[in-house]
């Protein structure tokens, strides 16, 4: 409604700029699923929890309770970093997902936004590392963090997992030829973890060495070197903490191979134990990296939620440059943050709203068509120093003698 003026004076007005800021969406929730202490609280349902505290009163009350590879994972984030997670009971059950009347298991998580990690504690199986991917790969706003089997062994870890198909031939048919590995199959959207963790369970009052799936510890780093770096660097080259030993001492012979098969190595150094590897389970080099592919999840939400505004609105050069002006001041913040590689803003990202992108026959499908390109920083995971023996020293000694 205009203002009238009628009295004489001064008259303050608030008036839209037109500019919209992209606010970074989240990377660090995570979405667990398993079998919570008491495996008949609160079944199939996303429960948030914000420290281990919460968790035990939530999940853990009751008479003789016991640990279970899903709490011990919680433990493991909130002492890594984590600070916010939602947690699905499956009880009993031994699927990760499947309700038919109703969304069960990891099926639950799809309907949690907020959820940019997801993991299934101690679920090693390879029908349980595809229904991981799988969720993943359908949503796209989020990675799988999944274990490698307790006692797998290197040749095992480096040859894909058969999963479980249904004869085509009907009963008596023979199956599939089953395969003697354990690794997960090839997918962008998940990293793949060895070996598991020691540490003293946090429910027995007398100390007690446990191993543990390493997935909790692992998204609670993730958690950790968001806040403290940025989504957009590898989390790798950190301490494991809660973590008192491993059942496993991988070798630099053993990572030389795994590293090759997408295997993420946690080894022991002299500072402590820590996780030394941060690819995807991704065949694609484009892909190889996970702070890359994490980085795009982000990037792609954030652009998704930020630029709601312009459903419905006039496609005109108008809301062309708003958009450019909206996804270009998000992307230059990355930039400047060192999410991007590039001496300059134009080496490090593009986007291009205009005719080109929209001709007519796109205007009249009703669509709105933005080109966005970003050069995402890549983790320096091969340190080489050249040294040879240098003679300068000898030289500047005779030039001084004969000085």
């Amino acid at each position: 409604m205009a203002t009238s003026y009628l009295t004489p004076g001064i008259y303050v007005e608030e008036v839209s700029t037109g500019a919209k800021p992209l606010e970074a969406v989240g990377t660090s929730t995570v979405g667990f699923v398993g079998r919570a202490p008491n495996p008949g609280v609160r079944q199939h349902e996303a429960v948030l929890i914000r420290n281990w505290s919460e968790f035990l009163k939530v999940f853990a009350q009751g008479k003789d309770v016991k640990s279970t590879p899903l709490a011990l994972a919680v433990y493991g984030f909130f002492q890594n970093g984590g600070t916010r997670c939602f947690v699905v009971n499956i009880g009993d059950g031994q699927r990760l997902a499947g309700g038919v009347q109703r969304r069960e298991g990891l099926d639950v998580l799809r309907e949690v936004d907020e959820v940019a990690i997801v993991a299934a504690p101690g679920f090693t199986g390879p029908d349980d590392y595809d229904a991981l991917l799988t969720h993943a790969e359908q949503m796209q706003d989020r990675v799988a963090v999944l274990d490698a089997p307790e006692d797998a062994t290197v040749e095992q870890l480096c040859e894909v997992a058969t999963v479980s198909l249904p004869s085509a031939g009907g009963e008596g048919a023979p199956g599939p030829r089953r395969s003697k590995g354990v690794r997960a199959r090839a997918s962008k959207y998940g990293a793949y973890y060895y070996p598991w963790i020691s540490m003293y369970d946090p429910f027995e009052r007398e100390k007690k060495l446990v191993n543990v799936p390493p997935s909790g510890h692992i998204a609670g780093i993730y958690a950790r070197v968001d806040g403290l770096r940025g989504v957009h660097k590898a989390p790798a080259n950190e301490i494991v903490r809660a973590a008192d030993g491993l059942p496993v001492q991988v070798t630099r012979e053993d990572q030389g191979v795994l590293n090759q098969c997408g295997v993420n190595c946690i080894r022991i150094f002299r500072e402590g134990i820590k996780v030394w590897g941060a690819r995807t389970l991704s065949d694609d080099p484009e892909w190889r990296y996970l702070n890359v592919r994490r980085l795009f999840n982000m990037v792609e939400e954030t652009i998704g939620q930020g630029t709601r505004w312009v459903v419905f609105e006039p496609n005109d050069m108008s809301t062309r440059r708003s958009v450019e002006r909206d996804v270009g001041a998000f992307l230059k913040r990355l930039w400047r943050d060192g999410a991007l590689v590039g001496r300059t803003e134009r080496e490090a990202y593009f986007v291009k709203c205009d005719d080109e992108t929209n001709p007519p026959e796109v205007v009249d499908a009703g669509q709105l068509v933005a080109v966005i390109g970003i050069a995402p920083v890549k983790p320096a995971e091969f340190i080489i120093f050249r040294i040879g023996q240098y003679a300068g020293g000898a030289e500047r000694a005779e030039e001084a003698g004969r000085g």
